[in-house]
């Protein structure tokens, strides 16, 4: 799914970028050009930030408790 049509950036490569360790969106548009021209993938890059941050917290307490 794209992202960012004005960029052509998908949700895959934002995921990759998150995994890499962006964390916001300023490190999105510094290495994907997301949130460029108009602004209006924001919300949904956001959110795929959102859900890789949770995904790491949750695999970082399953580390913890395995311990």
């Amino acid at each position: 799914m794209y992202v960012c049509i004005c960029r052509a950036v998908t949700e895959r490569q934002v995921i990759a970028a998150a995994e890499r360790g962006a964390l916001r969106l300023s490190e999105l548009r510094d290495e994907l050009g997301v949130p460029g021209d108009c602004g209006r993938c924001a919300r949904c890059a956001r959110a795929i930030l959102l859900e890789v941050r949770e995904r790491r917290a949750v695999a970082q307490d399953a580390i913890v408790a395995a311990g």
